[in-house]
Order: C-alpha cells, then sequence, then structure tokens
C-alpha cells in the first residue's frame, strides 16, 4: 500500500500515465469519428502500423518531424479513403473490410521495411521530437508537442460535433441517414469525410509512436493499441471528453503495472501485471457499456433513395 501511495505522489509516474496515453487518444478520436457516422474501422490496428512506418521513414529520409506527422496523416487518408469506398461506396461488410484493410496496411509496412532495409539487423534511428520544458507545467513539461496537440484535439472536436452544424449533421448521419437525406445533404460524402478524418488520426497515432515515444520503428510496435481504441469508444459513449478519460484510465493501468513489475521483487510471474490494465479495462468496459448509447445507425449500410 505504501508503495502505491508513492506511486501516485511521484510525478514521473503521471509523466509516463499521459506519454502511454498520447497514441490512445488519437486512435479513440479516430474512431469515434468514423462511428459517429456510422461506420465501424476495424482497420485503426493497420493504419497505425502504417502510420507509424510512413512518419518514420519520411523523417529518417530527411524530412522535418512534423512533415513526418503530415505524411502518417496522409497515409492514414489513405487507407480511410479505400475503406470507405468499400463500406459507404459499395455498402460492403464492414467488419470483413476493416480487417482486410488492417491487414493490407501491416503486410505494406513490414514489405516496405523489408525492401528498404534488407540487411539492417537493428532499426535505424531518427531524432525525434523533444520535450517541451518551456512549458511552466511541470507534466506537460516533460511531452513533446504530439501530446498537446492530442490534448488539444479533444475540446476542438467536442466543439465541432456539438456546436457546429456541421457536428449535428455527423451525428444524425450515425442515427438515420435516410433523415439527413431527406434535409438534402449527401450522407455518402459525409461519411466518407468522417472515415478519411478519423482514419489521418489513427495514421497520427501511429506516428506517435515513432517519432515521440520511441526513434525507430520496429515490427509489432503498435502491439494491439488498435483494438483498445476501439473499445474506448464504447467505454466513452462516443464522448470525446470521455474518450479522454478512458485513455487516461487504460494508460494508469498500464503504467502500474510496468511499477508493480519493479516493486514486486518477482513475487509474480510478469504475465500477471501484463494482463493487468487489460483486465481491468475489460471490467471497466462492461460496467460502461450497459449504459453507452452507440450510434443507431452504426455498421448499417447506406443505400441513397432506400428506405
Amino acid at each position: 500500500m505504501t508503495d502505491f501511495i508513492a506511486m501516485l505522489a511521484d510525478a514521473d509516474f503521471w509523466v509516463a500515465v499521459l506519454r502511454i496515453a498520447t497514441p490512445l487518444i488519437f486512435g479513440t478520436l479516430g474512431v469515434l469519428l468514423c462511428e459517429r457516422a456510422g461506420v465501424l474501422n476495424l482497420g485503426i490496428e493497420g493504419i497505425m502500423v502504417f502510420g507509424a512506418f510512413a512518419g518514420w521513414l519520411t523523417v529518417y529520409a530527411g524530412a522535418g518531424l512534423w512533415v513526418g506527422v503530415l505524411a502518417a496523416a496522409l497515409a492514414g487518408a489513405a487507407f480511410g479513403a479505400l475503406h470507405s469506398l468499400l463500406v459507404v461506396r459499395l455498402p460492403l461488410s464492414q467488419h470483413v473490410a476493416g480487417l482486410g484493410i488492417t491487414l493490407l496496411a501491416t503486410s505494406l509496412a513490414y514489405y516496405a521495411y523489408r525492401l528498404g532495409f534488407p540487411k539492417v539487423d537493428s532499426p535505424p534511428k531518427i531524432e525525434a521530437f523533444q520535450a517541451m520544458n518551456w512549458l511552466p507545467v511541470p507534466i506537460l513539461a516533460e511531452q513533446t508537442p504530439l501530446t498537446l496537440l492530442a490534448l488539444v484535439l479533444v475540446p476542438l472536436i467536442a466543439y465541432v460535433l456539438y456546436r457546429t452544424p456541421i457536428g449535428l449533421a455527423l451525428r444524425a448521419v450515425g442515427e438515420n441517414p435516410h433523415a439527413v437525406e431527406s434535409q438534402g445533404i449527401d450522407v455518402i460524402r459525409l461519411r466518407t469525410g468522417a472515415v478519411i478524418a478519423g482514419s489521418a488520426l489513427m495514421g497520427v497515432a501511429g506516428a506517435f509512436l515513432t517519432l515521440a515515444a520511441f526513434n525507430s520503428f520496429f515490427f509489432n510496435m503498435v502491439n494491439g493499441r488498435g483494438w483498445i481504441c476501439v473499445a474506448l469508444v464504447v467505454f466513452a459513449s462516443w464522448r470525446p471528453g470521455k474518450a479522454l478519460l478512458g485513455a487516461l484510465l487504460f494508460a494508469f493501468f498500464d503504467a502500474a503495472q510496468l511499477r508493480l513489475q519493479q516493486s514486486g521483487g518477482g513475487a509474480l510471474p510478469y504475465q500477471l501485471y501484463l494482463m493487468l490494465p487489460y483486465l481491468l479495462s475489460i471490467v471497466a468496459l462492461v460496467i460502461a457499456a450497459r449504459k453507452a448509447a452507440y450510434p443507431q445507425a452504426l455498421m448499417q449500410p447506406y443505400v441513397k433513395g432506400a428506405r
């Protein structure tokens, strides 16, 4: 108990929590935008992998870090355009198309890496984003600009969704696309835009791993974070503010298990500590999902003029 209290009082612990949460915030906001428009995007895992690779390769080739972030966003947007083509314009199965995008994006990233670096034993390194030491807030001062961007995006997306006409249309198209159609709004174009924008954020989530958390690209670095983001959207009841809370909660569990491994002295197998954040997140998800009000048209194909 004393170790737990000391952990909570340690500023470095909260720095780690916010750092772990950052890619989850980007990814969860991306999934939220897609699902608010009625589209399930299970391509997030692969999009994050390709975004991580695209951002890292762009910087490794000599471009700036923000250009790398832009490259990751554009790569994510490209896969989002493909996903929207499959599930919005050709209303195919959103589950199958999303899993196909994950397999395609992951395989392309790994193939391109092996093709470009066939004889490299250790991943080449780049100069990653540095901490914002000029900020007066100690915990934020230890973070990179991408973390600040993720935190700014939460109220920004909430404002767009709940305070602007396009946000109202986006939420409506996820509830009743035919009602939106009756108002003269192009449902297909709106859903396509939401999926592309959400997928761009997923690409940035992957880029954080190579441009801020680490300084290189390696296989399995995403490590299931995309699937966690899909679950966090349910936990958040499709609300940006709660999505931030969910990302921080999972990051808290993850950072805690790392500290517990160090202080446990080997009394328990390390696999139990690794399981802890996922187990606690499942419990929180089950509790939250009981009252979750999901978009009524989520995963329902839309055909113009049909009823």
